[in-house]
């Protein structure tokens, strides 16, 4: 049976917001650090002459953090952090959780619930073999958890996975309930990239340098999980195999441009950062940081650039408190092309980066009155989805205004 949550016919909720509602002043800065090079943070911040149509898709998701569009018309995957799987039609329908997930660790560390069910993404293909993936946190007994993630094949009704099983897991367990990372992307050659974060505590993300954990690493995997020869600590002794690069705090958001993989992680007060993340590369947390504790003290030994560790391509202070991000690509917005669209839980709404080769152009604040926004997947017509990160949560569908052109 499915349950009717909002039916798009119906328009349960729908607003038009103008263009020159979307400016937004800078914050005070948390950290008193100069940038290492122009436009690593704070672009000049433009607004798009665009006015858009937001229509409420379904609602009464609880914290929704993952949408993935099902080729063709079939609708789309949604995660919900608690543990449920949903397809979800365009005309608002919700499906019954589909069966056969793994048990998920949704347990709360003090006033925060991180664990849950993460990221989901179609396979490369999907429409041959039907194999979705999916992150989430995994018990590991004794109130420990990791990141893991796996794959299913998912029933032609869409009701089930089969033939479930991890591809990662996270090493070792951490008995720290936060900063689960975590997004999965795919290269276009046969391998995925898993994001993770590092725990949180000060005990824990020292690991983000330890090349013997998978704490604050970006991973690489082929799509069954094996290891690709190719990965860069590949018969390293005390590091590894499937490790691509270290450093990082808690990467929720990553997309690929072209063979470029893109990561975008929280910092602590100040120092959200963009990586264009390279086979190898140390991205420096927490030995260097362009934010501060949340107490105001400093990160490690306050500095934010050291020999043998990258500076991020772009970093925000204040914070954005960034979940997913993606490439624009769709006539509906044509200035977008290639800006990246990135969900904003304390900007908040969206934020776009507009680039120039490698370097960000500028930026822009949008949909400021929807919140915590932890998601957004650009639809084949150039409309875009967000998911709202409440305990109701929605599925908001952006839409060019009538008569905007």
């Amino acid at each position: 049976m499915t349950r009717i949550f909002t039916s798009l016919t119906a328009v349960a909720a729908l607003a038009t917001t103008p263009a020159l509602a979307q400016t937004h002043e800078w914050g005070e800065k948390k950290a008193d650090f100069e940038p290492a090079f122009e436009n690593q943070t704070r672009a000049d911040l433009v607004t798009s002459d665009y006015d858009y149509t937001q229509t409420v898709l379904a609602e009464g998701l609880e914290h929704p953090w993952a949408i993935e569009a099902l080729p063709g018309d079939a609708g789309l995957l949604v995660t919900e952090r608690p543990g449920r799987l949903r397809v979800v039609q365009m005309d608002g329908t919700v499906s019954e959780p589909i069966a056969g997930l793994p048990e998920i660790f949704n347990e709360s560390a003090g006033n925060s619930t991180q664990a849950g069910l993460l990221d989901v993404k179609v396979g490369p293909d999907f429409e041959e073999d039907r194999w979705i993936y999916f992150t989430y946190a995994k018990g590991m007994g004794d109130g420990t958890s990791a990141t893991a993630a796996a794959r299913g094949k998912l029933s032609e009704d869409m009701t089930e996975l089969t033939e479930v099983s991890d591809i990662f897991v996270q090493d070792p367990p951490s008995p720290a309930a936060m900063h689960y990372g975590s997004r999965i992307v795919f290269d276009g050659n046969g391998h995925a990239f898993i994001t993770t974060g590092e725990h949180f505590t000060e005990e824990e993300r020292v690991k983000s340098q330890d090349l013997s954990t998978t704490y604050g690493k970006v991973v690489r995997v082929a799509l069954d999980g094996s290891t690709p020869e190719d990965n860069p600590f590949v018969g390293q002794e005390d590091a590894i195999d499937t490790i691509w690069s270290y450093g990082h705090r808690n990467v929720q958001g990553a997309a690929m441009r072209g063979d470029q993989l893109f990561t975008l992680e929280h910092g602590p007060a100040g120092g959200d950062e963009i990586n264009i993340t390279e086979a190898g590369k140390n991205y420096g947390w927490p030995v260097i940081s362009y934010g501060v504790n949340y107490d105001g003290s400093e990160v490690s030994e306050g500095i934010a650039v050291q020999d043998g560790m990258e500076q991020p391509d772009y970093y925000w202070d204040p914070v954005i408190a960034p979940g997913d991000m993606t490439f624009y690509d769709g006539g509906m917005f044509p200035e977008w092309d290639g800006d990246l669209l990135i969900a904003a839980l304390v900007a908040p709404g969206i934020v776009r980066l507009g680039w120039d080769g490698d370097t960000v152009s500028e930026e822009e604040r949008l949909l400021t009155d929807l919140g915590r926004v932890r998601d957004v997947e650009v639809l084949e017509d150039g409309s875009f989805l967000l998911a709202t990160d409440k305990a109701d949560g929605e599925i908001i569908h952006v839409t060019l205004a009538d008569g905007d052109s």
